[in-house]
């Protein structure tokens, strides 16, 4: 959309009704998009095993994020009938096409994450941090 119409009453990619905004909000755990990003680059994993891959989540938060985005649609649960019991976690088609944007947020995170990183300090002898 350009910017004569942005504002003629349209609804552009990032209203509040607006469907483009569900990536956002889908990932905006910082956990969330790590274990989307894990299980894209390993394939279907038990969470014990995913937790390894990711090092440094405790077992709580991951259940909390894979309940998540299951509850979004962006990852599958599969239980083997087994004993003992077998879970798998898997990313589904949504989950899976979250891949490329999360690919490219990563690569603008390394092309501007120093000037990124700067501006935070300009604010940091202020004393001040978002919202202040």
């Amino acid at each position: 959309m350009d910017g004569a119409t942005a504002g003629a009453g349209r609804h552009d990619g990032f209203t509040a009704d607006c469907r483009a905004r569900i990536a956002f909000e889908v990932l905006a755990n910082r956990w969330d998009s790590v274990v989307v990003f894990t299980l894209g680059e390993s394939g279907p994993l038990r969470p014990r095993d995913l937790a390894a891959r990711i090092g440094g989540i405790s077992r709580k938060v991951l259940t909390e994020a894979l309940r998540r985005l299951e509850y979004n649609g962006l990852v599958e649960r599969t239980a083997y009938r087994q004993a003992p019991p077998r879970v798998e976690y898997g990313l589904t088609a949504p989950g899976r096409g979250l891949l490329g944007p999360m690919r490219e947020m990563g690569a603008w995170a390394v092309a501007y994450g120093d000037d990124v990183v700067a501006a935070q300090e300009r604010f940091a002898p202020r004393g001040r941090g978002p919202g202040e």
